[in-house]
């Protein structure tokens, strides 16, 4: 291996330290994080644009656009966007602070279960009737 590195150390960890094959599974109830002001702008500009020009079928124009009409907008035009973004990322941290209330408490802990469980039941049905 290059760097002098053998083929175990090179494969041993990533740059963060983690083991490669390793993949962290996401909580599917975990809040999103919230739009930056530009995407707010986006999501509002990709209307404007889409039914100016229907048709084009090229994601890379439209941001492309949408990039240089942002940087030609003045802070007093892209203050509402800005406010939109704020407040969604005030409703963002309630919504996580509640996420996390949840699991402390263990309560998400507690839906898999319940899913687990009916699934078992479901499972558990067929071996019964099996054994009999």
């Amino acid at each position: 291996m290059k760097g002098g590195q053998s083929k175990a150390e090179a494969t041993s960890t990533d740059q963060r330290g983690r083991k490669p094959g390793k993949k962290t599974t996401k909580d599917p109830n975990k809040p999103k994080r919230p739009p930056s002001a530009f995407f707010v702008f986006l999501d509002d500009f990709r209307r404007e644009f889409n039914l100016a020009n229907p048709n084009n079928k090229s994601v890379a124009t439209v941001g492309k656009a949408a990039g240089a009409k942002w940087k030609s907008m003045s802070e007093e035009e892209k203050a509402p966007y800005a406010s939109k973004a704020e407040s969604r990322k005030t409703e963002y941290v309630k919504s996580m602070q509640q996420y996390n209330m949840k699991l402390a408490s263990g309560t998400n802990r507690g839906e898999d279960e319940e899913s687990k469980s009916e699934v078992d039941e479901a499972g558990g049905s067929e071996e019964e009737e099996e054994d009999e």
